[in-house]
């Protein structure tokens, strides 16, 4: 059953540190096919660097347990900045810190109130790459999700799944991928592919917490 048709529940604490976590085991899990998904037309790094990264932020959580929802993203961020090289670091750094700076020191929020606050998060991502939609790039993924979100979590994530698929047929714009002009096409962005991972823990942190 879809989370829009369900008790919304305020989101504590617990369920940002789930999320996280859960999407640390995603990128293990898939960390593979996002490296191959970045030979194609990357540096063949994206799965290494963003498992390295999620590994250390759930260190991190363990190590000093946030106090808010908004300090396990901003906890989590500053993490990625550090640990991970390359472009990926930055940019989820940038998503989860800017995302949390916008939560604040509430003790919980809403999921209306999630989605604003990423929607924040994810504008600062398009302006530190320079990037929108359409240029085959994580934002692919993360804005159809971030405008689906007030609907449900699971709208969210199907609209990421739609817009990482989406990619394939487009040429890259902005990154590594770009100096490949033609032969861009027909690869999905592995940046789209890991958002989606994102996403997708985030619908499974929610079903956690309602059974």
């Amino acid at each position: 059953m879809e989370d829009g048709s369900r008790r919304v529940a305020e989101l504590d604490t617990g369920f940002f540190v789930r999320w996280l976590t859960e999407t640390a085991s995603a990128v293990d899990r898939e960390a593979d096919r996002l490296t191959e998904l970045d030979s194609a037309i990357g540096d063949a790094d994206h799965g290494s660097n963003l498992r390295r990264g999620f590994t250390a932020v759930t260190a991190a959580l363990t190590d000093k347990p946030p106090p808010s929802p908004g300090a396990a993203l901003g906890l989590a961020g500053r993490t990625l900045v550090s640990k991970v090289g390359g472009a990926s670091g930055p940019l989820y750094g940038t998503l989860l810190r800017r995302t949390g700076r916008e939560l604040g020191d509430a003790a919980t929020v809403s999921r209306e109130e999630l989605a604003r606050a990423m929607s924040t998060g994810v504008e600062a991502v398009a302006a530190l790459g320079g990037a929108a939609e359409g240029d085959k790039t994580m934002l692919d993924a993360l804005l159809p999700a971030v405008r689906a979100l007030p609907e449900s979590f699971t709208a969210a994530r199907r609209a990421a799944a739609e817009g990482a698929v989406g990619t394939v047929p487009m040429r890259a714009r902005r990154g590594r991928a770009s100096y490949l002009g033609e032969r861009s096409i027909g690869h999905e962005d592995p940046g789209a592919a890991s958002s989606l991972l994102l996403v997708a823990a985030l619908e499974r942190s929610w079903e956690a917490a309602d059974e």
